[in-house]
């Protein structure tokens, strides 16, 4: 059995360290509480307009529209993998990576793969894997703003339609809730009406002013851009619920462990306790029997 000061150095570093995993959860439900706020008043303005997307395809005869929603053979990929700066949050990133290695492996098989990374952790991970990752937007979590994201979109939207990729997909967690996240891959490039619930719920009549490609060439960029910072803010939420939750765990464990510990102390104490009291009634025997 470990000695009564190993014992108490490790209580002491137990009780640091829970206190150190609670305020991290304090700190993450404050970031969830923001971040979720966000993500509730995007979805309603980002879902419109994906609905509006999806019933435009009939419309978009100029080639200059026609680009978005053109489907191409899928010889070149791009693969949006939005993670998260800094771990301590679970099976967060290791989700998206198995997810992205699923991918490599499976449907996207002989492809030619871009793996275009949104925060740093997915980066690290996928680089000890060997694979070949693009961090030029590796920072763009830090400070999320809309126009940070959507010059992000602009770029990829640019090297899409000068061909050097034939699709894109976005794989990040999207948010449920706190306890929720949901480990999707959504394809953002080109635009494929069939996954849009609006669309299907019957034909739109839209009447253009002062002209239809004018303002489609605006309207498109603009909604793929919004669908682009959902997926970014939506991955933002679902990283710091997963941490709160961990760290909340990591709490819990720290009192269980500090529980055996306290016992083990106690029994240590207890043990030496008997240890002298036999020693001092075995000397008095002796120097009585002297």
């Amino acid at each position: 059995m470990a000695g009564q000061k190993e014992i108490r150095s490790r209580i002491a570093s137990t009780i640091s360290t829970q206190q150190i995993t609670k305020a991290m959860k304090l700190v993450s439900a404050t970031k969830l509480r923001k971040a979720s706020e966000a993500i509730v008043r995007m979805r309603p303005y980002a879902e419109k307009l994906q609905g509006i997307m999806a019933g435009l395809q009939e419309s978009a005869d100029d080639d200059r529209l026609a680009v978005y929603f053109k489907a191409r053979e899928v010889q070149k990929v791009a693969l949006l993998i939005i993670t998260s700066d800094r771990g301590l949050c679970g099976a967060f990133n290791a989700n998206v990576v198995k997810r992205v290695r699923a991918m490599v492996a499976g449907e996207l098989a002989g492809k030619q793969v871009q793996y275009i990374c949104i925060g740093k952790k997915g980066a690290e991970s996928l680089k000890r894997l060997g694979f070949d990752c693009d961090t030029r937007f590796v920072n763009a979590l830090n400070g999320l703003s809309a126009d940070s994201a959507f010059d992000l979109a602009s770029t990829i939207l640019e090297e899409f339609k000068a061909g050097q990729y034939d699709q894109v997909t976005v794989v990040y967690n999207r948010f449920k809730n706190a306890a929720t996240q949901i480990l999707s891959a959504d394809a953002f490039l080109p635009v494929s009406p069939a996954d849009n619930t609006e669309a299907s719920q019957g034909s739109f009549d839209y009447l253009f002013e002062p002209s239809k490609v004018a303002i489609l060439e605006d309207l498109i960029p603009r909604s793929l851009k919004t669908q682009l910072y959902r997926s970014m803010l939506d991955s933002l939420a679902s990283e710091h619920g997963a941490r709160m939750i961990a760290m909340d765990k990591a709490t819990d464990n720290a009192g269980e462990l500090l529980r055996s510990l306290r016992l083990a102390y106690n029994q240590a104490r207890q043990a030496a306790i008997t240890r002298e009291i036999s020693e001092i009634v075995g000397g008095v025997a002796a120097l009585e029997g002297a």
